[in-house]
C-alpha cells in the first residue's frame, strides 16, 4: 500500500469510473444512478469539450472526488500554469503525460499553488497502444522499456503517480515503491469486450499485480443497472485484496 496521501482506503475507493459521454446530461445521469457506489469520478476530453470542466467543478463542491484525464503536454510555463489553475478546481487526480519536462513543469506548478490535495499522474504509454503502435511513433526499444522509463522519470519528478496498464503494475512497484500511486486503465471484468484497448486486464487480476486505483468504463456505465455493476466490481476488488 503506498504511503502517498492519495492511497485509497478502501475498496470502493480504488474504482474510478470514467464519465466518457458527449454531454454533460448523460453523464450526470450516470452519476446519479452510481453516487456512493465509486471512489472517483474520471473526466476525459470527450466531456471536457461539452461542458465538462464546470461539470467537474460542480462535482467537486458536492464533495466528489475528480479525475480530470487532460494529458495535458505542451511547453513549461504553459503546463506550469495550467496546473496551478487545476490545482485551485478541486479536483483530485489530473494528468500530463510523462515526459520528463512536462513532469517537471506540472510539479512547479503545484508547488507554486502550494494545493496538497491535487495528485499529479504521469501518463506512461497509453493502454490503447501495442508494441508495433510504438514502433509507428517512432519509439525505440520495447514497449515495456519505455513504460519503466517513464515511471523512474515520474519518481524523479515528484508526481503522485502514474498511469500504466495493469499488466506492467507488478513491475512498476518495483520501480515506484511506496510513494507514488498506480492508475489503470483498460479493466475489463471477464467476459466484457475489450474495445479499444489492447493492455487488459480483470479487476482481480489488475489488484494482484499492484494496482492501486483501476479505471473502469464501459462495463458499468453500459449495463442496464450501472450502480449493480459497479458493486460487483468493487466486490472483485474486496475479494482480490483478501
Amino acid at each position: 500500500m503506498p504511503t502517498s496521501p492519495f492511497a485509497p482506503q478502501s475498496a470502493r475507493d480504488r474504482l474510478m469510473l470514467a464519465l466518457d459521454f458527449p454531454t454533460v446530461g448523460e453523464a450526470e445521469a450516470l452519476v446519479n444512478r452510481t453516487d456512493g457506489k465509486v471512489g472517483v469520478y474520471k473526466i476525459g476530453m470527450e466531456l471536457q469539450f461539452a461542458g465538462g470542466l464546470e461539470f467537474a467543478r460542480e462535482l467537486a463542491e458536492d464533495g466528489k472526488r475528480i479525475f480530470l484525464d487532460v494529458k495535458l503536454h505542451d511547453i513549461d510555463n504553459t503546463i506550469t500554469r495550467a496546473v496551478r489553475n487545476v490545482a485551485r478546481m478541486g479536483m483530485t487526480f489530473m494528468t500530463v503525460h510523462g515526459y520528463p519536462k512536462t513532469m517537471r513543469a506540472a510539479v512547479k506548478g503545484l508547488e507554486e499553488e502550494g494545493n496538497p490535495n491535487l495528485c499529479l499522474l504521469g501518463v506512461t504509454v497509453l493502454t490503447s497502444m501495442d508494441e508495433d503502435d510504438l514502433a509507428a511513433a517512432g519509439y525505440r526499444g520495447p514497449l515495456a522499456e519505455v513504460v519503466e522509463a517513464r515511471a523512474r522519470d515520474a519518481r524523479a519528478a515528484r508526481m503522485g503517480g502514474i498511469v500504466c496498464a495493469a499488466t506492467e503494475a507488478e513491475k512498476m512497484q518495483s520501480i515506484l515503491g511506496d510513494d507514488l500511486v498506480i492508475v489503470t486503465p483498460g479493466i475489463r471484468p471477464a467476459g466484457s469486450d475489450a474495445g479499444d484497448q489492447r493492455r487488459v486486464m480483470t479487476p482481480a487480476d489488475a489488484i494482484s499485480a499492484g494496482s492501486d486505483f483501476l479505471v473502469v468504463g464501459r462495463p458499468i456505465s453500459r449495463a442496464d443497472d450501472p450502480g449493480a455493476a459497479a458493486d460487483a466490481v468493487v466486490a472483485e476488488i474486496e475479494a482480490a485484496l483478501g
